[in-house]
């Protein structure tokens, strides 16, 4: 065969290929046996094996193929990807149809003509969106925080319903979900089940590790099918369902069960029309999105926070049955709460089986009255959580037994505690092995280091062979005792031990979130965060690292701060104060910052000069953000204030001083103008933040 006959050949096998895929992914009609995709694979890959020149990133037998990525890059989005409040109700449809109404000043007669809705079924999966230039395939990543997301472009790349190039040799952005269809969940847990591996809770929560794993060869073994329901393409369409006709005709897949030009009535009649359909689907779905058609009117709409005003999920009722508490057994969490959690009879709910529920705390217990022995109603809260919902009294035989917290620790026998308002019991015991794990587990965990592949059941043979006692001891692991751990090889010992290498640099906030300081989240460690760069920044020159750097500074300085001086942090009280005053002072855990600084762990140096407390232009000033920002995200902009010396408020009340209203603008601007409160536009936030004036 000629060159030219051989590349002819190559181009005709491609696409033979990805028109299979199409049939047999997007449209659920296979055009051709498997036996005969087999012999059109085997046959491009031994061409392009004969002649690599003509091998691309875009055939279909790159799909599998692609270098495991180390850690997972950041993608900043290109528009937000924005999350949907949610309908539980039919009441609640009419109240969106109502505001939408509202909002674009439609009566009844101008609605009937010039408002419609078009309707999908929500997937059950993990949100992505993908980026082409020229129709090829260029960047994928994750929804993550809505701002930023996770690269995932290699793993992408192996789904056989994602195309590689489109149809059209154009530039745009598709976001849709990538989901794990029912049949594969079914086959995966099947195979762990003989290899007597822990079975996965659901499709959804499977498909998203899948697609995050480091290795694209993973996530190719799991045949991951995705969806699309967004084309970001300038001036193209001038509504959503020309927005889904438009990326059917780019070769995406798009979820058949769609309709268009509804009313409300429509609306209704479609959502009623899948609430048992849906369960015989090959896909998990757990709901329908409803939005407004019109482009321009979704323009007009805007959104609030990060959910648009023009599209809503409703949700379907979560499915209930009945089961039997066999047992209630109290685990230790990493703060040495005990949790109560039901084990019930297995059974099928919501798509997946259920064998545990947690009951929370004793008081929930006895609210509830379960008794192991009890028969039970079960659902699944969101479709997702199990949920013991109530126990069935009247088929109580007598045999029930009541639940009691045991009196020492299940898991050390230490004594068990109770705090102040008796409703949480606890381990008191640092050294509790059950405490220590999941601390452990919380400081590696994606709120805090983010060590990717430092899961539990690597993080268990870390702690039962000595490897890790403090958390420093993460970054003093070798490669060679990694690579002793079970089912480890050299290529993923090293691969953790360079993901573990590049978490010793995190925000500040992060690395106090990880030490697990008890009744200190998310929110309250950026606050304290903020307060420590405010008293203690950085001198110039000075290393942020080593014992002669900032950190160390910081380690030292926090030792002899008070529960009243704690009380100046932004939203701490006395209780959480006295909490953080006790950890650092605590000789088994004051000095767990100077074990990080010792093993090479940094914060990140604070982008921008932090004010002194108690100066600056916004010194005892309180700002509320609401509405969306041009130049600033949420995130961004209470930063911005904390710089200026100012408090960033989370609510409006008398005490706030200014309220930034951007596009969007809720209820808190409605509450600041009803209190009289200082409202500014983005310019005069800008000029309030330089200057302490709106004016």
């Amino acid at each position: 065969m000629s060159e030219k006959g051989v590349a002819q050949r190559v181009a005709e096998l491609r696409a033979g290929i990805e028109r299979a895929n199409r049939a047999y992914y997007e449209q659920d009609a296979p055009e051709i046996s498997d036996a005969e995709w087999d012999a059109m694979f085997h046959e491009l890959v031994q061409l392009e094996d004969e002649h690599p020149e003509l091998r691309t990133p875009y055939s279909p037998t790159q799909r599998v193929g692609g270098a495991p990525n180390v850690q997972l890059a950041e993608v900043r989005h290109s528009t937000p990807m924005l999350s949907l409040g949610n309908a539980f109700s039919f009441d609640d449809v009419r109240a969106f149809d109502a505001r939408v109404r509202r909002l674009l000043g439609l009566g009844d007669e101008e609605a009937a003509r010039d408002l419609r809705y078009v309707t999908e079924l929500k997937i059950d999966g993990l949100a992505v969106s993908v980026r082409y230039e020229r129709g090829r395939l260029v960047q994928g990543a994750t929804r993550g925080d809505g701002l930023t997301g996770e690269d995932v472009t290699a793993n992408l790349r192996t789904i056989e319903s994602i195309p590689q190039r489109l149809t059209e040799a154009v530039s745009v952005e598709a976001r849709g979900e990538v989901f794990m269809p029912k049949a594969e969940f079914a086959r995966i847990n099947a195979e762990r089940e003989e290899a007597g591996l822990p079975l996965y809770a659901n499709p959804r929560n499977s498909g998203a590790g899948s697609l995050r794993q480091i290795d694209p060869q993973v996530t190719a073994s799991r045949r991951l099918a995705a969806w699309f329901y967004v084309l970001i393409e300038d001036g193209r369409v001038n509504s959503q369902a020309e927005a889904l006709d438009r990326l059917v005709e780019l070769g995406f897949p798009v979820e058949p069960n769609r309709r268009g030009g509804l009313d409300l009535e429509g609306v209704t009649q479609f959502i009623e029309q899948w609430q048992e359909p849906r369960h015989d689907l090959s896909y998990e779905t757990d709901g329908v999105v409803i939005k407004v058609d019109d482009i321009e009117q979704q323009r007009r709409l805007g959104m609030v926070s990060r959910a648009p005003r023009w599209a809503v999920a409703y949700k379907y009722p979560p499915e209930q049955v009945e089961t039997m508490v066999e047992d209630i057994v109290p685990y230790v969490g990493r703060t040495g709460t005990l949790t109560p959690v039901a084990h019930l009879t297995p059974i099928k709910v919501a798509g997946s089986t259920v064998a545990r529920a947690t009951l929370h705390n004793l008081d929930e217990v006895r609210r509830k009255d379960v008794r192991i022995g009890d028969q039970v109603v079960l659902h699944k809260a969101g479709d997702v959580i199990p949920e013991v919902v109530r126990s069935i009294t009247e088929r109580r035989t007598g045999t029930e037994r009541e639940f009691q917290m045991p009196a020492t620790c299940p898991v050390c026998d230490t004594p068990i505690a109770r705090d102040e308002n008796a409703v949480r019991h606890y381990c008191p015991n640092l050294a509790c092995p059950a405490r220590v794990g999941q601390e452990f587990g919380h400081f590696v965990g994606r709120g805090a280091m983010d060590i990717e592949g430092a899961g539990w059941k690597v993080l268990v043979q870390l702690l039962e062979r000595g490897l890790v006692k403090r958390r420093g001891d993460f970054y003093r692991l070798t490669v060679e005792q990694l690579e002793s751990l079970e089912r480890f090889a050299r290529k993923s010992a090293e691969n953790l031990k360079v993901a573990i290498d590049r978490s010793r640099v995190r925000p500040l906030f992060r690395i106090i979130n990880g030490l697990g300081i008890p009744q200190v989240g998310e929110q309250t460690a950026i606050d304290m965060a903020t307060w420590i760069a405010q008293r203690w920044p950085p001198r110039d020159r000075e290393p942020i690292g080593g014992r002669d750097g900032w950190f160390q500074r910081i380690a030292n300085e926090l030792r002899g701060v008070s529960a009243a001086e704690f009380e100046e942090i932004a939203g701490v009280g006395p209780t959480v104060a006295a909490s953080i005053e006790r950890w650092f002072s605590d000789p088994a855990t004051a000095d767990a910052l100077d074990d990080l600084v010792d093993a090479g762990v940094e914060p990140e140096r604070p982008a921008v000069a932090v004010v002194a407390s108690g100066e600056g232009p916004l010194a005892g000033k309180t700002v509320v953000v609401t509405g969306t920002l041009s130049g600033f995200d949420r995130q961004g902009a209470e930063e911005a204030i904390r710089m200026a010396g100012g408090k960033a408020g989370g609510s409006v009340s008398g005490k706030t001083d200014f309220v930034v209203a951007g596009e969007g603008a809720g209820s808190k601007l409605a509450r600041a103008q009803e209190l009289g409160v200082f409202v500014l536009d983005e310019d005069g936030f800008r000029r309030l933040l330089q200057t302490g004036s709106p004016d």
